[in-house]
């Protein structure tokens, strides 16, 4: 049985004027995740459309291809090519549980919602000689006891983070942007893995570095901290994602310094009370985001901040305010939006209701075009305000700034290298990448990212002398 799984490039991705190495992260591990479960002796071939040539002039038995909203129309069109050669074609995905009706006139079957559980399901159906045209995940869910993902499908030179990992399962947070409250209707919306699993999974992975693509890795406290606990002395550096509150809440981040975090992604997306309320980001209401920066400072992680544009209490100032707090709390690299209303969310539901959906052209919903009608500024404004804040943030000026505002001399040059690298050097990834050698950058990315500062070790020793202490106390 031959099976061809495809993750179609990004519409973007095709563009000479994106990034490449944008695209050339992570592996698409939910494919891989899913070809676990293929019988050993199927002969599966992955394709990444970003990184590698898709060719198309072949007629396997069995296509799965991943469906993002801005892949959709080359996802489709695979599809089409290859139904009308006789191969048998699923679709499943974020796009797909979105707009399942959609997505079902180009598959012989869809899967809406996680695949874990159905596509198992699937395979036996398949094999029985009678699949259903749609699986639809539900009660039942659980990533605990899946199979290794199939990481000898992933070609690691073509990838500057190929040691990728997710060790959870959607978010417990309920955002009204965000497609996951969709993506796992029907059944549990957040669940982890076992903490042994999870270290098993992290001990087949060589070298230093891993990234945890979780959308929160400190969602659940107590999976955490086992998972940190069972982290510590493994000489691991690890980049992740978590939200305001997980940061400010207890010490669970200084167990993720001591286990090796040094760099989190951060979920700030906007300064004004009136849009948390709007966007049900209840998590972030009341929240002090220059100590959440601060903490993170002191222990040495460095912030890929994230800023949403276009909510509606933003007014034609938003753009210049944002840039100047998150260089004058020094977050290392930001990631700015404009609010895209993906369907499916609750907020899409909520401006078609109001007629301000100005476009469905799906290629468009990438979060960097205006897809709907601002409130309180003109969607010229929005789109050049948000291009003038990746401008701004990424000068030279406002990155030797944003440097300069640590302590840690050590801390400040992590932060040059680190912004410089990631937006400067453009050339130079480049000729990595066509070379196929983004394994050489693993070792510079693992010096840039390792330990800072002496104030996360006093922060250590602290939070040891209070674990000590009450070890004490229960003896």
């Amino acid at each position: 049985m031959k099976v061809k799984m495809i993750l179609p490039a990004l519409t973007e991705a095709k563009s000479p004027f994106w990034r490449p190495i944008k695209y050339s992260l992570f592996p698409p591990l939910g494919l891989a995740t899913l070809a676990s479960f293929l019988p050993d002796d199927w002969d599966v071939e992955l394709v990444d459309d970003h990184v590698e040539t898709l060719h198309t002039d072949d007629q396997p038995d069995l296509v799965v291809i991943q469906v993002y909203i801005t892949n959709a129309y080359r996802a489709y069109a695979l599809a089409d090519l290859y139904r009308a050669r006789g191969c048998y074609v699923i679709l499943g995905g974020l796009h797909v549980t979105s707009l399942p009706d959609e997505a079902a006139q180009h598959a012989d079957t869809i899967f809406i919602g996680p695949g874990e559980q159905t596509f198992p399901e699937f395979l036996a159906d398949f094999a029985a000689g009678h699949p259903r045209a749609v699986y639809l995940s539900g009660d039942g869910r659980t990533i605990e006891g899946i199979p290794p993902v199939r990481r000898d499908l992933i070609k690691r030179e073509r990838y500057l983070v190929p040691n990728s990992i997710v060790v959870t399962r959607g978010c417990p947070q309920h955002c009204d942007f965000c497609y996951k409250d969709a993506f796992f209707e029907g059944g549990r919306s957040f669940y982890t893995q076992r903490i042994d699993e999870a270290l098993a999974e992290i001990d087949r992975l060589p070298g230093r570095h891993l990234y945890f693509l979780d959308d929160h890795l400190l969602g659940n406290r107590r999976f955490a901290s086992g998972l940190c606990e069972g982290m510590r002395g493994m000489g691991r550096l690890f980049q992740g994602a978590a939200t305001v509150d997980s940061v400010l809440r207890g010490d669970l981040i200084e167990q993720a310094a001591e286990a090796g975090l040094r760099s989190l992604f951060v979920g700030f997306e906007t300064f004004s009370p009136a849009n948390l309320k709007a966007s049900n980001k209840k998590q972030n209401l009341a929240r002090d985001y220059e100590a959440v920066a601060r903490r993170l400072s002191d222990l040495g992680i460095m912030i890929n901040g994230s800023f949403v544009f276009g909510m509606d209490d933003d007014g034609p100032d938003v753009f210049d305010r944002t840039v100047d707090w998150a260089v004058s709390n020094g977050i290392t690299t930001a990631t700015f939006h404009i609010q895209t209303p993906y369907p499916g969310t609750r907020l899409f539901q909520r401006m078609e209701e109001q007629g301000r959906i100005t476009s469905r052209d799906w290629d468009r919903y990438d979060t960097r075009q205006v897809v709907f009608a601002p409130m309180r500024l003109s969607a010229q404004e929005l789109k050049d305000g948000y291009d003038r804040a990746y401008r701004d943030f990424y000068s030279w000026a406002n990155v030797f700034a944003g440097a300069s505002g640590h302590q840690s001399l050590k801390h400040q040059a992590k932060h040059f290298f680190y912004a410089a690298g990631w937006k400067k050097f453009e050339p130079l990834w480049d000729l990595v990448i066509n070379a196929r050698r983004l394994d050489v950058m693993t070792p510079l990315l693992e010096a840039v990212l390792s330990r800072v500062t002496k104030a996360a070790d006093r922060t250590s020793g602290r939070r040891r002398e209070r674990v000590e202490a009450v070890d004490r106390i229960e003896v």
